[in-house]
């Protein structure tokens, strides 16, 4: 019986490790929301990652509030919002997900009501 107790705590001991080395070694998913259907990412021929590259240069210092990959006036669109520290409303990039050019881009600002008006 001391036997099979022993065989159990070195068990127990091995797990911590086994599953801290797994969770290290995967890849950490963005903290901000993600609406990327695998039915459109299919057609991007820009990465997700390439396309915050190109936003984030047009809006320097903007933080990363969501990504949208959505089909817009049949351009396939990788659609960034930030906000920017000090700064009402919300940033809007839209960039091309075929060859990387933007789109446009977009100022926010909250409405009274809790909507969005186009500025």
């Amino acid at each position: 019986m001391k036997h099979r107790a022993i065989l159990t705590v070195l068990a127990l001991a091995a797990i911590p490790s086994l599953a801290f080395g797994q969770g290290s070694a995967r890849p950490s998913r963005p903290a901000y929301k993600r609406e990327v259907p695998a039915a459109l990412l299919h057609h991007a021929k820009v990465s997700e990652d390439s396309s915050l590259k190109v936003a984030s240069a047009r809006i320097p210092g903007g933080a990363v509030q969501s990504v949208e990959l959505e089909n817009e006036n049949g351009k396939l669109i990788w659609s960034w919002e930030f906000t920017l520290a000090g700064r009402p409303g919300v940033y809007e990039c839209n960039v091309n997900a075929a060859d990387g050019s933007i789109v446009g881009v977009e100022h926010e600002m909250p409405k009274a009501d809790g909507g969005h008006a186009h500025h």
